[in-house]
């Protein structure tokens, strides 16, 4: 316990020695709709926009939020990073240069291939003492 109180007044001073950064742009629109557009810019050239729509209103089933935005500002190396994002139902979906990009999977060799096609073309039939 001695040591989560000594290490957080370590962090506290540590922050505490930094100037505070200063918002020089800030913009905000919220309307009765469930849209919204925000953004600011911080003194630091941390730059961030992001509006919203409220999709399918009224429709409790499909009734979901978008969100779409982007982020930049400059890592610790100097290299410029931007985020642009898409967050709806389906997740959130950012993306970047810096951000790394899956390989391509390799194809489906052909005995698998051929194995698949006739499993899909023979079902198993449904035992009706299971269901």
């Amino acid at each position: 316990m001695k040591t989560v109180i000594l290490l957080s007044a370590c962090l506290a001073l540590a922050y505490a020695a930094e100037e505070p950064i200063p918002i020089v742009k800030q913009n905000s629109e919220v309307n009765l709709d469930g849209s919204f557009k925000s953004s600011y810019e911080t003194g630091n050239g941390i730059v961030v926009e992001e509006q919203g729509v409220l999709k399918n209103a009224g429709n409790k089933d499909t009734e979901a939020e978008e969100v779409q935005g982007s982020f930049k500002y400059q890592a610790p190396d100097g290299t410029p990073i931007q985020i642009t994002y898409l967050a709806n139902e389906n997740g959130f979906q950012p993306q970047g240069e810096h951000l790394p990009v899956a390989p391509t999977p390799p194809p489906v060799p052909p005995l698998i291939a051929r194995a698949l096609e006739w499993i899909a073309a023979h079902p198993q039939p449904v035992d009706a003492k299971k269901a």
